[in-house]
């Protein structure tokens, strides 16, 4: 249930609130403990004259309160009457993912959706991205942001709307879904534009909402910056992007100012040997012996080498080596991801990572490995007073109980790109996960389905409107016209 704020109007001595009988209902106020006011010490012409005056300040007091309340009930109720055509935006979305750089049909639609409310639309840009821009008069400048790409993972949600899109990746059969619920993130901002563009008497300035190419792998803000995003177009004062959460309820919104998201690192390492046959290893320099020998030592980094208070992750996810029993091979391959949240751990932890291999292959007396690092995406850090800003608003909307603080998350995000190029950032988190569905898990001792599953499922119908209303309100707030 919505909290609505009580409204005073100290002069009539009338107090309005929301109660479960009726959304505005008068309260008595309570009699004074200092016996009779100086109101009935008062002449009766004097009465009269104040009588008039509380009548014209309660009428005054109520229509503000009036104004306020349907400007914010306009945002409910207009995403009430438009929730066919959302949930068809979803839908339509969920059923035709595409992979990160193939976003081709998935632009066009957005970039449709975009031009239909009235922004200036162009695209492609940096890669299959989509920019939309409206000038509303002299003002803040806020960006909104989506993400366009689906992920190479076959939907097990047993729904009727399920993606059954195939595809190949690498040259492997893959299915392909939205397992990270940027379907969602699209039709919350696509409907907040709508909103914006068709109420431009409640805002001013700029408004840019874009489309993200490819935020997996972490290519498609570099590509849009690279491709002169905040040259050719205003650069934003704020920027805000949304992401969906399978830890939180429907109806609630999580924040974490300062960090948020972790720096995300690629690495592969290849160690090198000598081959030769199985039953002669002295013979040979033997490769996946010092990938063994790597793997333990690695793990040495975050235990051994960071400072207890700092927050590290070093893992190995894969390694490969070899091809037959009795053959040792002349090469072994690992591929690790590093995580961390400052620039000081990230650059520690690819230093000994490094270190350690070299080492380990000079003890064998092997070759130097060959060690390629990516560096996927920044730490991305919330901007601390838009944050506070925004989780006060969403407060004043939807209470306290909903609007809960939410501790920094170790996988990655690209939007923390548009906060490297100084533009203040804020992703606030979404819960999609019914309560209802919440308590069959907790029930089962079991968690919802992660993000990048194959059973990952939001209640979109529940979800959404809470999205939208979320990011409209904020923009209503961040683009509010100056008295």
């Amino acid at each position: 249930m919505r909290n609505t704020p009580i409204m005073h109007c100290s002069a009539s001595s009338i107090e309005y609130k929301t109660d479960a009988a009726s959304r505005w209902k008068p309260v008595a106020p309570p009699l004074s403990p200092h016996g009779p006011s100086r109101f009935t010490s008062l002449p009766d012409a004097a009465r009269g004259l104040w009588r008039r005056g509380c009548g014209l300040l309660l009428v005054a007091c109520l229509i503000l309160g009036t104004a306020g309340r349907t400007r914010a009930e306009d945002v409910s109720t207009w995403i009430e009457n438009q929730m066919d055509s959302i949930a068809g935006l979803y839908l339509h979305l969920h059923r035709h993912p595409e992979l990160s750089l193939h976003e081709k049909e998935t632009s066009a639609r957005i970039a449709k959706e975009l031009r239909d409310a009235g922004f200036e639309v162009t695209t492609p840009f940096g890669g299959y991205g989509v920019v939309g821009l409206i000038r509303n008069g002299d003002g803040p400048k806020l960006m909104l942001r989506c993400d366009l790409d689906g992920l190479p993972v076959k939907e097990e949600t047993g729904m009727e709307y399920a993606s059954t899109v195939t595809t190949s990746l690498n040259g492997v059969p893959t299915g392909v879904m939205h397992a990270c619920g940027h379907d969602i993130h699209m039709t919350t901002v696509v409907n907040t534009a709508r909103y914006l563009a068709s109420h431009q008497d409640l805002w001013r300035g700029t408004l840019m909402v874009i489309g993200q190419p490819a935020e997996e792998g972490g290519r498609g803000a570099k590509a849009m910056l690279e491709d002169g995003l905040f040259e050719k177009f205003p650069k934003p004062d704020y920027a805000l992007a949304m992401h969906v959460t399978p830890e939180i309820s429907c109806g609630v919104l999580g924040y974490c100012p300062g960090p948020a998201m972790a720096n995300v690192d690629s690495i592969d390492i290849t160690m090198k040997g000598r081959g030769g046959h199985g039953s002669a290893p002295h013979t040979t320099i033997d490769p996946i012996m010092q990938a063994a020998e790597l793997v333990v030592s690695l793990q040495t980094i975050v235990s051994r080498e960071i400072d207890p208070s700092s927050t590290a992750v070093v893992t190995v996810g894969s390694i490969h080596g070899g091809a037959q029993h009795n053959v040792i091979g002349n090469e072994c391959h690992l591929q690790l991801t590093v995580r961390s949240y400052t620039d000081e751990v990230r650059d520690q932890l690819l230093a000994a990572i490094q270190r350690k291999a070299k080492a380990v292959a000079q003890g064998a007396r092997a070759p130097e490995p060959d060690i390629q690092i990516r560096q996927n995406t920044p730490v991305l850090i919330n901007n601390e007073e838009l944050t506070a800003r925004v989780a006060e608003v969403f407060r004043g909307t939807f209470g306290e109980a909903r609007v809960v603080r939410i501790p920094p998350r170790m996988g990655g995000e690209d939007f923390s790109r548009y906060g490297r190029a100084g533009v203040p950032i804020f992703m606030f988190r979404l819960g999609v996960v019914s309560q209802h569905r919440m308590d069959r898990y907790a029930a089962a001792g079991q968690q919802p389905p992660s993000l990048h599953s194959s059973q990952f499922r939001p209640d979109f119908e529940e979800a959404l409107p809470v999205g939208i209303e979320a990011m409209t309100i904020a923009a209503l707030d961040l683009l509010k016209p100056q008295k």
